[in-house]
């Protein structure tokens, strides 16, 4: 769900802007999961534009705030969400922590990093949405280590149906800046694809997991 429509077309305006998102119907991308896709997200080119990046801090910590309450601790997923997790972090005055994949397999052996306590409020901080199983991973991760979980708030989402299905079987609300149906509403009002492109488009994301299978270049 997103934060809210005026926010979600905004943030995919700038997204495309800056080439976070590239949108490419007649040369398909190859995901590290196998999938093809027409669309490709890279959300750590905001950390490069100050104004954006900006943006989207602000935007987090106030809708955070609207829609969770002010958390104790804000939670980024590594690696992607590090860097706004902490902008987010410093601008709403609050502790960070980040969370990695999988523990350390030296020292401490910690998949947490940063001080959490048990019984915190924790709003996890992450960059993009696919099937949502590793933004959930994090989750776990923190509920193991004894945080509150109130919720996750995320740049963009693609908004498979897969990912609807995991976040309420972990009992966690998704809120996002904005998503794939603002996204492509935009391009098209923008000129950024044509109508054939447009439809290609759309027809990928009801059926991302098998759509272009056979028909490789």
């Amino acid at each position: 769900m997103i934060f809210n429509k005026d926010t979600a077309e905004k943030t995919a305006e700038l997204l495309l802007q800056i080439n976070a998102i590239k949108l490419n119907p007649g040369n398909p991308f190859t995901w590290a999961s196998g999938w093809k896709s027409p669309i490709y997200c890279d959300n750590r080119l905001i950390l490069s534009f100050p104004a954006i990046r900006n943006y989207v801090r602000d935007e987090f910590s106030k809708n955070i705030e609207k829609q969770f309450g002010k958390p104790d601790v804000i939670a980024g997923v590594a690696t992607g969400a590090i860097g706004i997790g902490i902008l987010v972090a410093e601008s709403m005055g609050l502790p960070f922590v980040y969370v990695r994949p999988e523990p350390k397999k030296h020292g401490r052996q910690n998949q947490v990093e940063g001080f959490l306590q048990k019984g915190q409020n924790v709003v996890v901080v992450e960059d993009l949405i696919s099937t949502g199983n590793s933004s959930l991973m994090a989750v776990e991760a923190l509920r193991a280590a004894g945080a509150n979980i109130k919720g996750m708030a995320a740049i963009f989402t693609y908004g498979f149906e897969v990912a609807d299905n995991n976040f309420k079987a972990a009992n966690i609300d998704l809120y996002t800046l904005s998503n794939y149906q603002n996204l492509l509403n935009l391009a098209v009002a923008k000129k950024y694809v044509t109508e054939k492109e447009e439809q290609t488009l759309r027809e990928w994301s009801v059926t991302p997991s098998t759509w272009n299978v056979g028909n490789d270049k």
